[in-house]
């Protein structure tokens, strides 16, 4: 593998390379960055020659990243993030901050917090873009290898080098359409019915249908989702059942009854995950608060 000479390297080529990767296209990558697709390709070039590597090549109408581009993906970010770091030094100024934030969220915690917390970033640091990246089931390496700088999960990752936080906590509710069906009329009839739920990849439950499982409480699921947000439409016109956050019933599943469900559910905590590295980062404190701030709004709100 060539070695990469790295004073030929600068932040505007390591921004350029995060930005096709994201983008997958010359085309959004320019819009991303502000600049001309001639100015990407350009810039494009000098990096392929730099590091001796395609690090895109075409594939149907598109371009892909190479597993090279990846790799040096990785370490993009961690070295655009430390020199960012280093620019602050011990000054920070939220409407002074230009960088693309990365928060991995699934559907459910992304609808809750994450407008809100755009909303915050217009007003006060109009210079930060969100990133939002499915976190699926979420996994240390995506916040060791700078993947994203944020976590918001139910189930964070452990492990000795990250830190958690705890933001909120909600109830389970189980949602019908009242027009194709009665409420569930206690546990005998919440048992006979079909459910939909959710299972995230690679192969997770939710926490509460693990929880009844172990309990010993069975339903049988007729549809799974990969995320909240197919629960709709499996639920209209049907007599299926989706036992899911109750703050859903504020946004997705506004259109839906629910009642209590008719068996024990633990609670449903929300946590949010970053690196240690970033605990003292002036930046990422700040844009911590921010979320915390989100999250207390939230839960007044509900």
């Amino acid at each position: 593998m060539r070695r990469i000479d790295e004073y030929n390297l600068d932040a505007r080529l390591l921004r350029l390379l995060l930005a096709v990767v994201e983008a997958g296209s010359i085309t959004g990558a320019a819009a991303q960055l502000g600049v001309t697709q001639s100015a990407v390709s350009h810039l494009l070039g000098r990096l392929r020659a730099i590091a001796g590597d395609p690090l895109f090549v075409k594939s149907g109408r598109g371009i892909v990243a190479t597993a090279r581009a990846h790799e040096l993906a990785v370490q993009a970010r961690q070295l655009l993030a430390g020199m960012e770091a280093f620019a602050r030094g011990s000054h920070f100024e939220p409407a002074e901050w230009r960088t693309t934030f990365a928060i991995a969220a699934n559907d459910f915690q992304r609808d809750v917090l994450l407008p809100a917390l755009a909303a915050r970033l217009r007003d006060l640091a109009p210079g930060v873009a969100l990133r939002i990246i499915p976190s699926d089931v979420p996994t240390l390496e995506m916040l060791r290898h700078g993947g994203c700088d944020l976590v918001v999960s139910p189930r964070p990752p452990e492990g000795g080098d990250v830190m958690q936080k705890r933001l909120f906590e909600d109830r389970w509710r189980v949602y019908y359409d009242a027009a194709a069906r009665e409420a569930p009329q206690g546990r005998r009839d919440y048992l006979a019915a079909d459910h939909v739920t959710v299972v995230y990849e690679p192969r997770r439950m939710l926490a509460v249908d693990e929880a009844l499982a172990e309990a010993g409480v069975h339903r049988r699921f007729a549809v799974t989702v990969p995320g909240f947000a197919g629960l709709p439409a499996f639920l209209r016109g049907s007599p299926l059942l989706a036992t899911a956050p109750a703050r859903l019933g504020l946004g997705l599943l506004r259109e839906f009854a629910s009642v209590a469900p008719p068996v024990a559910c633990p609670p449903l905590p929300m946590y949010m995950v970053w690196h240690r590295r970033y605990h003292e980062d002036a930046a990422h404190r700040w844009m911590r608060a921010q979320l915390e701030a989100c999250a207390r709004r939230a839960t007044r709100s509900s």
